[in-house]
């Protein structure tokens, strides 16, 4: 059976928060129409980074972005092997999204197969304008063909690595951790 240890802090809690100004500053200035922006956040820790983005363009800018929340478990494409009765979970999101300048939010971008789910879910609601993906770190290993505008950080990982984002609000701590993935040694000498 495997477990993980820590390998290193890839970014501190300041750290953090200086990407998410840098973040907020690009999208600001690649956005054309405030007025059409909102983000969503992907259920659970692109909703925090969500907010917390729209707070910080509202202190820059003193601009409102709705900020609407998606739960993608129903459009995984692994969803047989999730369980027998997945449990639904209502999409929050409080405004139209037709037509909106839609940036969805996610903490770590992987194969793509997450943000391939959130798409479909969020286009249920609508047909926005524009749909660009911000997250806080790129790993890599991409299996389909998706790609983010807006990247806090790229980090280049081995498969049998793991990134670990924490943030305040879900895991009561803040910091992004490479951890790696290695055999339990006692778990193993037992099965031989």
């Amino acid at each position: 059976m495997a477990t993980v240890r820590d390998k290193r802090q890839l970014m501190s809690a300041s750290e953090i928060d200086r990407t998410l100004v840098r973040l907020a500053h690009e999208v600001l200035e690649k956005t054309d129409d405030l007025d059409q922006l909102a983000f969503v956040g992907i259920k659970r820790r692109g909703v925090p980074l969500a907010r917390r983005l729209a707070a910080k363009i509202n202190s820059l800018e003193g601009l409102t972005i709705p900020v609407g929340v998606l739960d993608i478990n129903l459009y995984r494409d692994d969803l047989s092997t999730v369980g027998d009765a997945p449990i639904f979970h209502a999409k929050q999101i409080d405004f139209p999204v037709t037509n909106k300048d839609i940036v969805l939010m996610d903490d770590v971008l992987y194969t793509g197969r997450t943000v391939r789910s959130a798409l479909d879910a969020l286009f249920d609601h609508g047909r926005p304008s524009r749909v660009q993906l911000l997250v806080l770190i790129d790993r890599g290993h991409r299996e389909l063909p998706i790609e983010a505008r807006y990247v806090g950080r790229m980090v280049q990982t081995s498969s049998n690595e793991i990134i670990e984002v924490k943030v305040q609000e879900i895991d009561n701590q803040e910091k992004v951790m490479l951890v790696e993935r290695v055999e339990d040694t006692a778990t193993s000498l037992a099965v031989s």
